[in-house]
């Protein structure tokens, strides 16, 4: 490179560099900001490339799979080269600094053998060297061939046959998409920077099923379910012959790590990302893609038991069999959450219809992949049934066919309230699957109160959540009785407010279980909310804020915390919404002081309720009806130019205040248009071109067919209200719109 001292801005690569006289003499090709250095790649090789290329032909370009260093005549002298051969080639070459040294040999490439770490090259084919571009030159020239390369290694004088392999055999030029990652050949590039044969299949993007099974980019896949994989086509051929779902060994090794072997377990994902061969085209300079066939259905699986734990807990043994471990994980993110992977330990409440009722730090959504363990032996899939919409709950279901004769039985919930001081055992499951146990007490049932997460994600509002005196270590369970009677399942609450997520346990009371239970016997469906947030706010705050002595009196005489419940915001677009306002003290519901929101919930569920509200120094009365709140999550998504959307799930209305119009973007991938042009997660596309897209069904009518290059404009919103406009170009050949529907429980990827 020509090295200059002037400060070139990102960006700018591959900017032609002139001389005084106006001739382009190098491309800009890097530099140093701090420095104000640039470095210039000088045209020689370039115009070779140029010339083939307007002929229409391949470029030649040839290796050795070797790494030279250029080396100081000092330096080069300790290395073996005598003062006479020096003599011979400055006199040759008067402007000679310094040798071309090997530095590296690529193992098992055509050097291997031949060349060593240290060898001093001289001439190639009886032409002296001491620069890089003649090596280059030479062996462009001869690929296919051999160049007879003298050298010297530790004072003696040699000449040598070395093979020169086409750069191009050793570059990839095709990809495999699977399960949302990217893998390739091995190039010659990571081979010379890892020391490590130019063969094999590299991960060059892990996505969402190597992901999950601990394989990470750079990592080199060396078997699939008993298969060695040593090349892409063989390793297409493999994963193309997995069903769906499918659970296989998978052996790779790390290029940072390559003397160590690591193996997993790898869950085939053939439904939530496309599978194909991507291949590149010299001619358009595009990589077409071709879809693998479906896979094939997966065998019958017999049925397996699973060893229930066992431990001298007699508490904890009747629990044995119904604690189960859940895991989740999301292929793409939706309705704001956090992570791509979640764990949590669930409990069986009906073994014959294999429901299980887990916390909403478990399975956050219902767009995901549930696996349920049971005593550490055995994992079944599962399929997310339920999401309470209000409170930290969410049942999931796997198939009793699966277990056999396995010991699962369902836990008895007892729904009686717990107090302050009752006895009660926590049992749970901790990371490695074990059964733990703890006698403890109640220290107090009080509200559950959490800061608005960013973005809008669950939180949890109107549960008054049991704490304990002390808590064993565990990835969640149940607090029980003495006879082994549920009477809170023991959940994980997250505060997303802050940069990191921080979670902290507590009970949510049996009855909440039983009744997510019973409304899904009954027929699941919206479940009738509040619409609105209640916390409580001290008596003597409510009686400065007008509340009469009269009804202090009574409030203080019904609860011990003397408290009564103050509306904290409303959710846009419920019914609270027209008769709520935020300050709002909740006084009498049907006629009954409250100062729980468990009375107000049941109340409005059971069909509507009247209110009696102090607001501003004055009471009054209001009728407020349930607010149906779908309870099946986010059961249809779309994938647009790079972007995920789909409708506003309820967060945004109860925590922001914004009508769920509009389609919400969840998320986006790096690299997409999307990306490129500021189409970022929490907006909300409102309209297309001009025209409104209140739902899914207008905003697809509104991008309708897109060819490459084509531009949408679109009308979006922030959390905030704030209104802009921008313009997204887009690629339906990398980038293609498809959705995401739910259907019976399971999902569907479908092109468009």
């Amino acid at each position: 490179y020509f090295q200059a001292a002037s400060g070139t801005s990102g960006g700018s690569s591959g900017s032609p560099v002139f001389d005084r006289t106006g001739r382009v003499i190098a491309l800009n090709a890097g530099g140093s900001r701090r420095a104000a250095s640039s470095f210039f790649l000088p045209l020689d090789r370039v115009v070779r490339a140029l010339e083939f290329v307007q002929r229409g032909e391949a470029v030649p370009r040839g290796t050795m799979q070797v790494t030279l260093a250029h080396t100081s005549f000092d330096e080069v002298r300790r290395l073996g080269v005598s003062a006479d051969m020096e003599a011979a080639l400055r006199e040759e070459r008067p402007d000679a600094t310094g040798l071309l040294v090997v530095q590296d040999v690529v193992p098992m490439g055509p050097a291997d053998g031949l060349l060593r770490p240290g060898d001093v090259l001289l001439a190639v084919d009886g032409v002296a060297i001491d620069t890089f571009i003649p090596m280059e030159a030479a062996c462009d020239d001869a690929v296919g061939q051999h160049l007879n390369v003298g050298l010297v290694r530790g004072g003696e004088v040699m000449d040598l046959q070395v093979p020169v392999q086409s750069l191009h055999e050793v570059s990839p030029a095709s990809y495999l998409e699977f399960g949302g990652g990217i893998l390739h050949a091995l190039s010659y590039q990571q081979a010379r920077t890892h020391a490590v044969p130019v063969q094999g299949v590299v991960v060059a993007s892990s996505g969402y099923a190597l992901a999950d099974a601990g394989v990470r980019a750079g990592d080199v896949v060396l078997e699939v379910d008993g298969v060695e994989t040593p090349d892409l086509p063989t390793l297409t051929r493999t994963l193309a012959a997995l069903a769906d779902g499918q659970r296989v060994s998978i052996r790779v090794f790390s290029l940072a790590d390559p003397a160590r072997e690591r193996v997993s377990v790898l869950r085939v994902d053939r439904r939530w990302f496309p599978m194909q061969h991507c291949e590149r085209d010299d001619r358009t300079g595009e990589w077409p893609c071709t879809a693998s066939a479906p896979p094939p259905e997966a065998d019958a699986v017999p049925p397996r038991s699973a060893v229930p734990p066992e431990t001298r807990d007699k508490v904890a043994q009747k629990l044995a069999r119904s604690l189960v471990a859940v895991d989740f994980d999301a292929p793409v993110r939706t309705e704001g959450i956090y992570g791509a992977n979640f764990r949590g330990t669930g409990v069986v409440v009906d073994a014959d219809r294999g429901l299980v009722v887990v916390d909403r730090d478990t399975v956050p959504v219902a767009l995901g992949d549930v696996s349920i363990t049971f005593g550490a032996t055995l994992t079944v899939p599962g399929l997310v049934r339920w999401i309470h919409p209000e409170h930290n709950l969410a049942i999931v279901q796997y198939d009793p066919a699966d277990m056999g004769a396995a010991p699962i039985e369902a836990a008895t919930l007892d729904s009686r309230p717990l107090a302050d001081g009752d006895g009660i055992w926590q049992v749970g499951l901790n990371q490695r699957d074990q059964l733990v146990s703890k006698a403890t007490k109640v220290s107090q049932v009080r509200a559950a109160q959490l800061p608005l997460p960013s973005p809008p994600f669950f939180r949890e509002t109107n549960l008054e959540v049991v704490h304990t005196d002390g808590a064993a270590w565990t990835m969640g369970g149940v607090l029980a009785d003495k006879k082994g009677r549920v009477r809170a399942l023991w959940a994980s609450f997250v505060d997303l407010s802050g940069e990191e997520p921080d979670a902290w346990f507590a009970g949510v009371p049996s009855r909440h279980l039983l009744d997510a239970i019973a409304h899904l016997d009954a027929g699941g469906g919206a479940w009738p909310a509040v619409g609105a947030e209640l916390v409580p706010v001290g008596l003597a705050v409510a009686r400065d804020l007008g509340l009469d002595d009269p009804t202090v009196a009574a409030l203080a005489r019904a609860d011990a915390d003397r408290v009564v419940l103050g509306v904290a915001r409303v959710s846009a677009g419920s019914p609270a919404a027209a008769v709520l306002q935020e300050g709002d003290l909740v006084l009498r519901v049907d006629g009954s002081l409250v100062t729980e929101p468990g009375p107000v919930e049941s109340a409005v569920r059971a069909g509507g309720a009247a209110f009696q509200i102090l607001r501003r120094g004055r009471v009054l009365e209001v009728e407020l009806q349930p607010w149906m709140v779908d309870a099946d999550g986010t059961a249809r998504a779309v994938g647009f130019a790079g972007a995920l959307v789909h409708a506003p799930h309820a967060a945004v209305a109860q925590q922001r205040g914004i009508e769920p119009t509009g389609v919400y973007v969840a998320w986006y991938w790096y690299g997409s248009p999307a990306g490129r042009y500021g189409l970022r997660p929490t907006r909300r596309i409102t309209a297309v071109d001009g025209m409104p897209t209140p739902d899914l069904d207008s905003f697809l009518a509104a991008v309708g067919e897109r060819a490459v290059g084509d531009s949408v404009r679109l009308d979006v919103m922030d959390l905030q209200g704030r209104q802009r406009v921008i313009t997204l170009e887009v690629d339906p050949v990398y980038w293609p719109t498809y959705e995401l529907r739910r259907g019976g429980g399971a999902w569907e990827r479908v092109g468009r």
